[in-house]
Order: C-alpha cells, then sequence, then structure tokens
C-alpha cells in the first residue's frame, strides 16, 4: 500500500510536534508538507522549532521548510490531508481556505467542533457521525471537508462513558479534572504559577467539556445530532503534572446498574476491534484495580498513550457510582486522536476523490447509471 502524502498545519507547537512524532514512521501517511506562522515560513523546521518530546526529531523533517500557512502559496503540491494543530481563532480563519481548497482538514481545534454538520470524533464513540461531511457546503464544491476531535479531557472521559451509556443510559455526571500542564501548550503556564500549587481555573474548558460530551455522545438523526440528554457538570484545575489528564467522575444511570456489570461494559468495549487500524489500542479503556490507580506517571502511556486507564470504581453517596479515569493528553487528547480519525476515513473511503466535488462525483455517477 502506498502511503498518502499529509500536511501538518501549526507543526512547530506541541501538538504538531507530537503529529511529527507519531507520524514519522506511521504505515499510511507520509509527512510532505509542513507549515507554520508569518515568522516561521521559509525556515527550515529545525530553525524554527523548539523540539520538546523525549524521541529524536527525524532527521528528514528537521531538513524540511516550512510553508505559509495558506493553501495557495503552497511550493509544489498541496497534500489533500491535512492535520491541523492550530489555536482556536486561527483555525476558525484557516481551515475553511484548506477545505475549500478540496483538502481533508483533520483538525484538533475547537473551532468548529460543535458546528451543527462538522462531526466531532472519537472513533470507538461515534465513527457514525463522519457521514456528517457529506453534508458539509466544501465538500459539495471541493470535494474537502473537516473532521475535529473533542477537548483533551472529552476524550477520556467519554471512552470511559460510552459502554456504560449504551448498557445503562446516563442521566447527570459530575466531573472534576486535573490537567497536566502540557495541555496548555508550550510555554503554557509560568513556572511560579504552577509549581506547588493548583490553578482552578483553564479558560473556556468546562464549558468545552460540557458541550462536547453532548454531542459525542448523541444520535446521528437525518445527518444531525441529537444532543445527549443529560446534565454535565465540570471543574477543571490545572495542575503541576507533564502529561496525563486525570477526571474523577460521579454518574448517575437511568437503570439499576452492579459493579459487576459495569467492569464487564469496560472489558467488552471494544468497538475497533477487527478493523486493522495503527493507532487504534487493542484494549481502549483498561480497568486497574489497584486501590491507588491510575496515575498519570505510571499508566498514561497505556495502549502507547491511546488507551484510557479507569480505575477507583466505588458507589457514591450522591449519584450512582464514581471513578477515576486517566488518558494521555497530547496523544489520545489531540495528535493521536486525529489521527485515529484520519484512519478511520481511509478505512472507509473518505480520503479518496479529496480535490473532486462532491456534485461532479454525483453526476459521473447517474451517467454511468443512465
Amino acid at each position: 500500500m502506498e502511503r498518502r502524502k499529509v500536511g501538518i498545519l501549526g507543526a512547530t507547537g506541541m501538538v504538531g510536534q507530537r503529529f511529527i512524532q507519531l507520524l514519522s514512521n506511521h504505515p499510511w501517511f507520509e509527512i510532505a508538507w509542513l507549515a507554520a506562522s508569518d515568522r516561521s515560513a521559509g525556515k527550515t523546521y529545525a530553525e524554527a522549532c523548539r523540539w520538546k518530546l523525549d524521541t529524536p526529531l527525524p532527521p528528514r523533517i528537521a531538513a524540511m521548510t516550512l510553508q505559509p500557512n495558506i493553501p495557495e502559496a503552497a511550493a509544489g503540491v498541496l497534500p489533500k490531508i491535512i492535520f491541523a494543530a492550530l489555536d482556536a481563532d486561527i483555525a476558525r480563519e484557516l481551515e475553511p481556505k484548506f477545505a475549500a481548497a478540496g483538502c481533508a482538514v483533520i483538525s484538533n481545534s475547537s473551532a468548529f467542533r460543535m458546528v451543527s454538520d462538522v462531526p466531532l470524533v472519537v472513533p470507538e464513540v461515534n465513527a457514525d457521525h463522519l457521514a456528517m461531511i457529506e453534508t458539509q457546503s466544501w465538500r459539495r464544491d471541493s470535494g474537502g471537508y473537516i473532521v475535529t476531535n473533542p477537548n483533551c479531557s472529552a476524550i477520556g472521559l467519554v471512552l470511559a462513558l460510552k459502554p456504560l451509556e449504551e448498557r445503562f443510559g446516563i442521566e447527570s455526571l459530575f466531573v472534576s479534572t486535573m490537567q497536566a500542564v502540557s495541555g496548555a501548550g508550550y510555554p503554557g503556564v509560568a513556572s511560579l504559577d504552577i509549581l506547588g500549587n493548583v490553578v482552578p481555573f483553564i479558560k473556556n474548558e468546562e464549558e468545552k467539556l460540557q458541550e462536547e460530551v453532548g454531542k459525542l455522545l448523541g444520535r446521528l438523526d437525518r445527518g444531525k445530532v441529537e444532543l445527549l440528554d443529560a446534565k454535565v457538570s465540570a471543574h477543571c484545575n490545572r495542575v503541576a503534572v507533564e502529561d496525563g489528564h486525570t477526571e474523577c467522575v460521579s454518574i448517575k444511570f437511568r437503570k439499576k446498574a452492579h459493579r459487576e456489570q459495569i467492569l464487564e461494559a469496560w472489558n467488552e468495549f471494544l468497538p475497533l476491534q477487527g478493523s486493522h487500524l495503527p493507532t487504534a489500542p487493542d484494549q481502549p479503556v483498561e480497568y486497574d484495580p489497584s486501590v491507588d490507580r491510575p496515575q498519570p506517571r505510571l499508566d498514561r502511556m497505556r495502549g502507547s498513550g491511546m488507551a484510557a486507564t479507569v480505575g477507583r470504581l466505588r458507589e457514591c453517596n450522591l449519584l450512582d457510582w464514581k471513578f477515576v479515569v486517566l488518558s494521555h493528553n497530547t496523544i489520545r487528547g489531540a495528535a493521536g486522536a486525529a489521527l485515529l480519525n484520519a484512519e478511520v476515513l481511509a478505512r472507509t473511503g473518505k480520503l479518496d476523490k479529496l480535490g473532486v466535488p462532491a456534485s461532479t462525483v454525483s453526476a459521473k455517477a447517474v451517467a454511468v447509471t443512465a
């Protein structure tokens, strides 16, 4: 299988670096184009980027020249698959331009997550929502589209919630997060603000978490998502941890659930089994029975950083049950999430015929049929 050429928008940031790390030896995709801000365009990647990950910067990537972050300025052929790691304000301006240029924009940004015709997807949870791309105007006009992955805290949370919602229904949910500093990017939170401290505020984080859970666990009906009918309340805190978001969850079900049934739901939750996707974890939700797990330092790399680890399941005096869930915020919660979305898009043929307006494809199909 010939590898597909891909590009990365926002390539020098922390999520952009994760994209490079995860894509460097990917069997399906090959990095062919990198873009960054105006101040970095024209420089080599090594000149513009302060590499912060624990694996070496690949020499081929280090030597690549960064391109301007607009499709019409691309030197050579613009790849039709674009991974986007942009701040929301910049994404709101740039991502539609790439979709209009016929690209599949696979975005980590919050800019379009709650737009009605843009899929917000965690493949194990709601891969069927990818059908929404066919209703996007970019898809009709150029063959391009935008697909998003959720907030870094929402991803680990909904992985744990999906099998419970399927079996018992969710009436209400309370979650308190302890979020790693890498979630703020680089240079991120000032050391004097976070060392020996907890910051009980992350701008817009609680609102995003509460909204996105409803869309992720909602039901697709005639091209639109009916949001989950459940009350969700979130507290979001920044803590002095490098990587790994920890969430304490209390939940009230619509049906009575016993401990063994909850554990069985998590253990049997294998929606991508048999799909043979390179980035998908074998067990997306792993339960650890230890009294003091999960912990970021010990558990964030389960499933190569793509699994959610759950622990401390016990009865709740206010609601029904409570537990702790942990996930890696820049792998599962960001670049890895977008990469898994791309793998599902490739597997289902939605990365084919990019740059070809859907109206043209439909017209040809009609002609052939006639």
